[in-house]
């Protein structure tokens, strides 16, 4: 009898464009401060891109990955990418990537579920391994919202950044890896985070442009509240279908939206700080990268280590939310 298989990330790898916007540069732009925006929000610098592309920064962060797991293009089975701000309306962010790591077997496709795309993603290509169906997927996460942002709607563009982050999955008989995944969503909270013009409702003229409708509007206060409570149901969900609580927690990864979001969503788990990871200071709102870059920089500081039970919850526009517990 063939053994149960498991979804192990095997490598990681992340990409930030080395421009940096600082708080103290936004103060030159919109009527800000630095002490507001930390306040408000835990974002000190973000990154943002100059001359590169979506699929830039996900090929060297998919490089990285497949070199941490031993690998290389041609050895992959699927591509996922994850975004809302890919290259190009059509083909797919995943198909550029695939030409640019020569990976010609790999079938190829995005997804769009903004924040919360990369636990979807994994989601996703867990089933595709624990089947059997592939044995080498590389997941993506990545964003270039600053093409999307108002620069003078101050209370938006302190909030974003670019990335990517990549993670190579295979599988394993050994009880480890991905070891549940909750997925959800709620439609009636659509209009309070989205880009309303450059689709088939309203395609792209010179009126939709001038008004602006091409950039991310936000409702803040109320994406907040949701937000909270959509991380948390998320992350317990995850935890008790197989039987686990916040106290089996080594290192909780939540999506790196705003502090103030994060840390009530730790305090309605009841998990202690030290056990939450962030990084938002060093790079805002990137969306789905931001779950994937974070667990990287958590492995690489040694917050998660052999053993470690971890819990990503993310939350995003849709609204969509979801969790992953994974045995590292």
């Amino acid at each position: 009898m063939d053994k149960k298989l498991f979804t192990r990330i095997t490598g990681l790898g992340m990409c930030v464009p080395p421009k940096i916007l600082t708080n103290a540069d936004l103060e030159r732009m919109v009527d800000t401060s630095d002490e507001w925006i930390t306040q408000r929000t835990g974002i000190k610098e973000r990154h943002l891109v100059e001359g590169q592309t979506l699929s830039d920064l996900v090929t060297v962060a998919s490089r990285e990955a497949l070199q941490g797991a031993g690998l290389k293009g041609e050895d992959l089975d699927l591509i996922i990418v994850s975004t809302t701000t890919p290259d190009m309306q059509f083909p797919s962010t995943s198909c550029l990537v695939q030409k640019e790591l020569a990976a010609k077997k790999a079938a190829c496709f995005d997804l769009a579920a903004a924040c919360t795309g990369f636990i979807y993603g994994l989601s996703i290509a867990n089933q595709f391994i624990t089947s059997g169906t592939y044995k080498n997927i590389l997941l993506i996460g990545g964003e270039v919202l600053s093409s999307i942002t108002d620069w003078q709607d101050r209370s938006t563009c302190v909030l974003f950044g670019d990335g990517a982050g990549a993670a190579i999955l295979q599988p394993t008989t050994e009880e480890r890896g991905v070891i549940s995944t909750y997925l959800a969503a709620d439609g009636n909270f659509a209009d309070f985070l989205k880009v309303s013009a450059g689709g088939s409702r309203q395609p792209a003229t010179v009126e939709t442009v001038r008004q602006g409708l091409h950039f991310l509007k936000m409702r803040g206060n109320e994406t907040f509240k949701v937000a909270v409570r959509a991380m948390g149901e998320a992350a317990k969900q995850a935890l008790a279908s197989v039987g686990l609580s916040y106290k089996d927690v080594d290192c909780m990864i939540p999506h790196q939206a705003n502090i103030r979001i994060i840390k009530a969503a730790a305090k309605n788990l009841g998990l202690d700080k030290d056990k939450v990871f962030v990084n938002i200071e060093k790079y805002g709102n990137m969306s789905s990268a931001s779950s994937a870059v974070a667990l990287y920089e958590a492995v690489q500081q040694g917050k998660i280590k052999q053993g470690s039970l971890v819990v990503m919850t993310a939350f995003g526009s849709g609204f969509t939310s979801g969790a992953c517990v994974i045995r590292w």
